[in-house]
């Protein structure tokens, strides 16, 4: 079974790492030789993390515990999407609003504004409103939508956060260290493992290597609460 799985890993590209002058020192441990000028992945290191991130995740879910997933590249964000939905959880996909986490309050505050804004027409006011208002408050709602769908019913702060492309989303990691609400992290060979408790050394730019990952922690989430 694991030799199948890094057969599939190695046909999606997930041992393919960044050019050798833009790796971090951090990253030695997770890497083979490289390959004109590519850092190479040590793909038994990558199924042993994934391996420990994934009981993790499967005793938060075990114990009905929410997680937030997080992916705001191009190359991410229907993955993340995806993957969040069908473990039931919930995810930020399109940009990462400083103080998701910090602030919680304000996020919340805009939320009660999203649905405002969608039953606008049952408000006393709209007859009053001019196209043009409305037009712009319809713009509004489709920003928040794109920014808070993932997120309108988190009212309290996650268990765990997954993350793709830890380095990208420095922010998010920032925000839940702070809180000491821990990370699984998908972290290429740019980034830091040492800022992520479950750190997955793999490539976060291939659409397919990051499926792949987040397709094994969503199928032991998908098992453990079923248990």
């Amino acid at each position: 079974m694991i030799n199948e799985l890094v057969k599939d890993m190695v046909e999606a590209g997930v041992h393919y790492g960044h050019q050798t002058r833009k790796w971090n020192p951090a990253m030695r441990r997770y890497l083979m030789k490289d390959k004109s000028g590519i850092h190479i992945i040590n793909l038994e290191e990558t199924v042993r993390a994934l391996d420990k991130a994934s009981h993790f995740i499967s005793d938060l879910a075990g114990k009905k515990r929410k997680m937030l997933f997080v992916g705001c590249k191009q190359q991410a964000q229907e993955a993340v999407r995806e993957a969040a939905e069908a473990a039931g959880q919930f995810f930020v996909n399109h940009r990462w609003l400083g103080g998701t986490l910090t602030n919680l309050a304000t996020i919340r505050q805009s939320v009660e504004r999203l649905k405002y804004l969608e039953g606008i027409e049952k408000a006393p006011e709209y007859k009053a409103m001019s196209k043009k208002e409305l037009a712009a408050l319809n713009r509004e709602k489709n920003k928040l939508v794109r920014n808070l769908q993932g997120v309108r019913n988190m009212d309290k702060l996650p268990d765990a956060l997954v993350i793709v492309d830890t380095a990208k989303e420095s922010i998010a990691v920032a925000e839940a260290r702070r809180l000491r609400i821990p990370i699984v992290g998908i972290v290429d060979t740019n980034g830091d493992p040492r800022v992520v408790d479950y750190p997955i050394p793999a490539n976060d730019d291939s659409i397919r290597s990051v499926r792949i990952i987040l397709q094994n922690l969503v199928d032991s989430i998908v098992v453990a609460a079923k248990g």
